[in-house]
């Protein structure tokens, strides 16, 4: 008589941990509706909600003070990014002849559309086990970006966006002439500070 085989039992495949990428991906996808690319770190696209002013850290911190509660500011080492309203970048060169700085060369940016910024971490970042992290985690990658002001899930960001009061910002919006003064000005000095910082060179 011929024994009969016992049932093959299916054992699922061990669940490969979730890639903390993907998940900072997710959050900023499902919890704020934000465009991003992959990678490690996540990017996110510019030009879609917000655009974004890259200054040095002391300009974009003498800059918080004009900004509404809500505005989201981050930082990547000595660089702050402050979140503007999408098409900002396109009015900063004409922003900055009217406020009298077009002729300098100052150290200030701004990306909109086509441009990518590293997604920081969100408030309360995962383990690759699911479980969350503390922000500014011992392992963190060196020079990763973080929130100084993150943006709050359930709330349109736009509207703590500084814009141009003429473009219809009113509604209490941060006004971008006044940021980017603000930051142009302070830019100005540090370039000042560094230049009288150098020797003197003798003939």
């Amino acid at each position: 008589m011929v024994g009969t085989l016992p049932p093959v039992i299916s054992v699922p495949l061990p669940r490969r941990p979730l890639d903390p990428s993907d998940q900072v991906r997710r959050w900023y996808e499902n919890e704020l509706g934000w465009a991003t690319v992959p990678g490690n770190p996540p990017g996110l696209r510019m030009g879609v909600r917000f655009d974004v002013l890259d200054v040095p850290a002391e300009a974009g911190r003498a800059a918080l003070r004009h900004l509404a509660p809500g505005s989201p500011v981050a930082l990547q080492g000595d660089r702050i990014r402050l979140l503007v309203a999408a098409g900002s970048a396109e009015e900063l060169p004409g922003v900055l002849a009217w406020l009298e700085w077009g002729a300098l060369a100052l150290d200030l940016t701004a990306t909109g559309e086509g441009g990518l910024m590293d997604a920081p971490e969100p408030p309360g970042a995962w383990a690759p086990d699911g479980r969350p992290l503390p922000p500014g985690r011992p392992g963190a990658p060196q020079g990763a970006a973080v929130w100084l002001r993150p943006p709050e899930p359930g709330c349109e960001v736009e509207a703590s966006l500084p814009t141009l009061s003429a473009l219809g910002g009113g509604g209490g919006a941060p006004d971008l002439v006044r940021i980017v003064d603000t930051v142009a000005t302070h830019c100005h000095r540090l370039r000042l500070r560094r230049v009288c910082a150098q020797p003197l060179a003798f003939s």
